[in-house]
Parts: structure tokens; C-alpha cells; sequence
């Protein structure tokens, strides 16, 4: 089985375990994005030309007819998906936009907003994978994956081993869950629990 073969069966498998999941990996920038979805009375809409590397993304909420907040912000890859959660139950909704990055290493990164009492909307920060300690940095090379449910932000990609090539990781999968915190100045996902299997 050559290289693409065994790239294309390997995101087979982890979309079938995520089919909750909306996201799904973008080979590369194609065809502009746009999502809207409603919870618990607000609309979130999502758009982005997804024309090169590099990507201006609109996010804008509505309650009724009336816009409780609206954000430009640039996207380092394409979006490839878009969810809807109340991570920390506390009856407003947040929105969750994936990116992939350009490339061979589809480098994932979050935007994200969180609904202040339906007045606004405030960003979520996810803190940068690098900051986390070895355990959790050790063998990561992309190929990033997000979903939500159960009430937290879950990370996965696949390990490398030394000498692993890009499209043949050897090390099993890391998952991490993240919860929705309250920060000094917004809200920050921070992790809670790391698996591997």
C-alpha cells in the first residue's frame, strides 16, 4: 500500500471515531466557508474565503434579529469545520472553529467565542501546544483533529517515533481533553485529562 493510500485509510478510521464531529481535515484551501448554527437562542455564522494560507475569518452572533457580536480575526490554514457547545453549562452557548493549516503537517488551531449572557461575545483562548510539558509535546508533529462533547474541547493527533516519516506515524494516537475556564480577561480551555491508546 503506497503513502497516499495509507494516508487516506489512516482519516478514514479517525473520521468513523469522530463522527460527531463536523470537522473534518482539509487537504487544502478550496471553496469558501460558511456555517451557522443555533443553540441554546443564539446564531452563530461563520464565513471565510479560504482562498490561500492564510484566511480572514468572520464571526458574528445574533440573538432574535438583533447582533450581539461580531469579530475578524485571521486564520493560519483554512476552516475546516465548525461546532456548537455549552462546555461549562452555564446555559450560554460557545462557538468552536477548526483550522488546518497549509502543508504536509496540517497543523491544527482553534478560534473560538464564548456568549456573555447573550450580550456579547468574548474570545476563548487555547493555550499554544508548545507551552504544555514533554509529555505532551513529545512526538507531536500535526495532523491535529477537534471535537467537542461530554463537556470538554478534545484534541487528537497521532505520535511520531524517531525516524517516522510524516505520512507514517508509529506511536499511537494522544488524546486531550480541555475545560472551558474562566481567565483573567475572557475564557481559557485548559487541559484536564491526557490519554493514548
Amino acid at each position: 500500500m503506497n503513502d497516499n493510500l495509507k494516508r487516506v485509510a489512516f482519516l478514514l478510521v479517525s473520521l468513523a471515531s469522530t463522527a460527531a464531529s463536523l470537522h473534518a481535515e482539509a487537504e487544502a484551501p478550496s471553496r469558501p466557508f460558511f456555517a451557522q448554527q443555533v443553540l441554546q437562542g443564539v446564531t452563530f455564522q461563520v464565513e471565510s474565503p479560504n482562498s490561500s494560507s492564510i484566511n480572514k475569518v468572520k464571526v458574528r452572533a445574533q440573538v432574535g434579529k438583533k447582533t450581539i457580536g461580531e469579530h475578524e480575526v485571521e486564520a493560519d490554514g483554512a476552516i475546516t469545520g465548525v461546532e456548537v457547545d455549552d462546555l461549562n453549562a452555564d446555559g450560554f452557548p460557545e462557538i468552536y472553529v477548526y483550522v488546518t493549516s497549509a502543508g504536509s503537517g496540517s497543523y491544527g488551531s482553534l478560534i473560538a467565542f464564548a456568549s456573555n449572557r447573550n450580550r456579547s461575545i468574548t474570545p476563548i483562548t487555547l493555550p499554544p501546544l508548545e507551552d504544555e510539558d514533554a509529555a505532551v509535546t513529545k512526538g507531536y508533529m500535526g495532523h491535529d483533529k477537534f471535537l467537542v462533547g461530554e463537556g470538554a474541547l478534545v484534541r487528537r493527533f497521532p505520535v511520531y517515533r524517531e525516524g517516522d516519516t510524516n505520512s507514517k506515524p508509529t506511536g499511537g494516537t494522544r488524546q486531550i481533553q480541555y475545560k472551558l475556564n474562566a481567565g483573567e480577561a475572557g475564557w481559557v480551555l485548559r487541559k484536564d485529562r491526557m490519554v493514548e491508546y
